[in-house]
Order: C-alpha cells, then sequence, then structure tokens
C-alpha cells in the first residue's frame, strides 16, 4: 500500500460517509465527545459513569463478539512479553533507560512527591544507570556490536544485566503502582 498521507485522510473520509452505519458511528462518537467536554465544567458524575459504561460496554462487546480475535491478541501479547523477557531486545532497553531519565527528571521537579517515593526512586534510578552504563562498557570491553543479536545472547552477563534491569524495572512499576493506589484509597476513605 504506497498511499500518501493524504491520501489515507481521503480515503478515511470517503468511509465515513459512505455508508448510514459509519455516519452513525461517527456522529456518536463526535457526541459523545462534545458530552464529555462540555462535563468538564460542570463535573457531573452520572455523566461520566455513564460515559464508562459506554466504552466498558464497547469493549465487552468485543470480548464477547470476537473472542476468537480477542484471544488471538492476548495470545500474541504474552508471546510478545515472554520473548522480551527470555530474549530481551537492545532497542528497547535503551527506550526503557530513556523511560528512567524522563521519570529521574520528573523525580527531581516534583513537588507534590513525598520524600519516600523520591528516595525509592532514586533508589531503583540509580540501579538501572548502573547496570545500563555496565551493559555499555562490557559490550565496548568485548567488542560485542549492540545491534548484533547473536552475539549478545552468547554473553551471559550482558544478558543477566538486561534481564536483572527488566526485573528491577518490574518491581519499580508494581510498587509505585501500589504505592499510588494506597494514597488513593487512604484520601478516599479518610
Amino acid at each position: 500500500m504506497d498511499l500518501s498521507l493524504f491520501e489515507k485522510f481521503g480515503i478515511l473520509f470517503r468511509y465515513i460517509f459512505s455508508s448510514f452505519l459509519s455516519i452513525e458511528m461517527f456522529l456518536l462518537s463526535l457526541l459523545l465527545f462534545m458530552i464529555l467536554v462540555v462535563n468538564l465544567r460542570r463535573n457531573n458524575h452520572l455523566v461520566q459513569m455513564i460515559a464508562i459504561g459506554i466504552y466498558i460496554g464497547f469493549v465487552i462487546g468485543i470480548l464477547i463478539s470476537y473472542s476468537t480475535y480477542v484471544k488471538s491478541c492476548m495470545d500474541s501479547f504474552v508471546k510478545a512479553i515472554m520473548n522480551y523477557i527470555y530474549f530481551p531486545s537492545t532497542i528497547v532497553y535503551f527506550f526503557i533507560i530513556l523511560f528512567v531519565t524522563v521519570m529521574i527528571l520528573w523525580t527531581l521537579f516534583s513537588k507534590k512527591m513525598s520524600q519516600f517515593k523520591k528516595i525509592v526512586n532514586y533508589l531503583f534510578f540509580s540501579i538501572l544507570y548502573f547496570f545500563f552504563m555496565s551493559f555499555v562498557a562490557l559490550a565496548a570491553y568485548d567488542m560485542v556490536d549492540l545491534l548484533d543479536i547473536a552475539k549478545l545472547y552468547q554473553n551471559e552477563t550482558i544478558l543477566c544485566l538486561v534481564q536483572i534491569s527488566n526485573f528491577i524495572l518490574l518491581i519499580w512499576l508494581l510498587f509505585t503502582g501500589f504505592y499510588y493506589l494506597f494514597f488513593y484509597f487512604k484520601k478516599k476513605f479518610d
């Protein structure tokens, strides 16, 4: 499919106005969007609950109507995660470090974050940076090309550094999720 961006938008525009079903779906989506925007000022909880019900109902409808498609998507997702866990990508590892860098900057400049959470973030991010620097230094010392996956997988130390870094990031994500969940419920019920 060798189409320009404008040609792709042209195809989508023609599709939207090609049948009553697509026009109805477009109008319903536009109406829901406008209701949610208007509700930002009014902050009506009933409107929010109805919107949540519509979105969840749509997802449940897809789960029921296209169960084979959903199972295939879930299988592919789990396989991709398992494949990454056992055979980590150095490209994804680089983007993880970019994410960690953004999170460090956010932690440094956040005025709302507690001291305890800042210390935990500094600890986890320092460990992740140490592992990434070790990964790069070891690859340079052993003259391993970072894009040559086969050579990277032959070096057990490099592979362990990447896998343990992923595990530490997962622990940080779980901790952060439970941390904010705890304070959300504490604030809600206190």
